[in-house]
C-alpha cells in the first residue's frame, strides 16, 4: 500500500528580491477554505514524488485527457514527479475511489526560464495508461483559446494543506472561494505591478482565503455558463503572506496556453 509522508517543516523559496514564492515547495495548503465534499472535484490530480517507500504529495494539477494531466512548469522542473494520482480525496486513507499512474513524459512549456514573474509556468504530463472516467474521476472543462474572465467572476482554488502559516498537511481536499480580479486592478502599482502579466490571473486579494505553498499546478475553478471551467493553474503568491491584502493568488491562464497543450497532446 502506498504510504504518504507528511513534512512538518516548510522553507519558501524567494526569488531574489521579487517578493514572489512558488507553490509548489514541499506541501500544500488553502488558506481560508474548507474541507470539499469527497471527490466534488474530479479532475483533481495530485502529483506525488518517492522517498524511499513513501510516495509524497507535492503539486496540484489537472485532468484533461485520460492521459494527460496539466500542471504548472515549476512543479516538475528538477522535481521527480513519478506517481500521479487521481480520484484522491483523503490522503490517509485508502477510499477505493483511487486511480494510480506512473509518469510516461513531461512537457515544459519552451518559453519557462524559473522565473514566476515572467509567466510560462505552465507542463503537461502523460501517463503511463488511460485513467477510467467515472463520476470520482472526470475531465476538466477548460476555457475557449484566448478567452479572458471579467473582474468578481466566481472561482475556487483546490488542494490540500494547511489553513494557516504554518501547521500540518490537511488530510483532505481543501477548497477556498477566490472571486477573480480583472488585470488593470491586478496590475496596478498597490496591487501586483508589473509582476502580473497579461498571461495570468489573480484571484482573491481580500486577504481572508488564498492558495498558498504547493497549491501549484492545481486549478482554478470558475463558473462560466454555469458550469465549472479551469481558466487558471495555481503559480505563486507574495512572500508576505499566502493571502496578504492586494496580494491575490496568481495563475497561469490557461486560455493562453491551449495552441501549445493542443499541440502537445494532439
Amino acid at each position: 500500500m502506498l504510504r504518504i509522508l507528511y513534512f512538518t517543516t516548510f522553507a519558501a523559496l524567494v526569488l531574489g528580491q521579487s517578493g514572489v514564492a512558488p507553490l509548489g515547495d514541499v506541501q500544500t495548503r488553502v488558506v481560508g477554505g474548507s474541507v470539499t465534499s469527497p471527490n466534488a472535484w474530479p479532475w483533481q490530480v495530485s502529483l506525488r514524488v518517492q522517498s524511499s517507500t513513501c510516495y509524497n504529495h507535492v503539486c496540484g494539477g489537472v485532468l484533461i485527457k485520460t492521459n494527460w494531466v496539466l500542471t504548472a512548469a515549476h512543479c516538475v522542473s528538477g522535481i521527480a514527479v513519478s506517481l500521479v494520482v487521481l480520484g484522491e480525496h483523503d490522503l490517509t486513507a485508502s477510499e477505493r475511489k483511487e486511480q494510480f499512474f506512473g509518469v510516461s513524459a513531461i512537457y515544459i512549456h519552451p518559453s519557462w526560464n524559473s522565473d514566476l514573474t515572467a509567466g510560462n509556468d505552465v507542463a503537461l504530463i502523460r501517463l503511463t495508461s488511460n485513467a477510467i472516467l467515472n463520476s470520482y474521476v472526470q475531465l476538466a472543462t477548460l476555457p475557449p483559446a484566448g478567452q479572458i474572465l471579467s473582474g468578481n467572476t466566481a472561482c475556487y482554488v483546490t488542494g490540500w494543506g494547511f489553513t494557516q502559516n504554518g501547521g500540518f498537511l490537511s488530510a483532505q481536499l481543501r477548497q477556498a472561494s477566490l472571486p477573480s480580479v480583472d488585470y488593470a486592478t491586478c496590475s496596478s502599482s498597490t496591487w501586483w505591478g508589473a509582476a502580473v502579466k497579461t498571461t495570468m490571473i489573480c484571484a482573491g486579494g481580500a486577504g481572508t482565503a488564498a492558495g498558498c505553498n504547493g497549491d501549484s499546478g492545481g486549478p482554478l475553478n470558475c463558473v462560466v455558463g454555469g458550469r465549472y471551467v479551469v481558466h487558471g493553474l495555481t503559480s505563486f503568491v507574495s512572500t508576505a503572506g499566502c493571502n496578504t491584502i492586494r496580494k491575490p493568488t496568481v495563475f497561469t491562464r490557461v486560455s493562453a496556453y491551449l495552441s501549445w497543450v493542443q499541440g502537445i497532446t494532439g
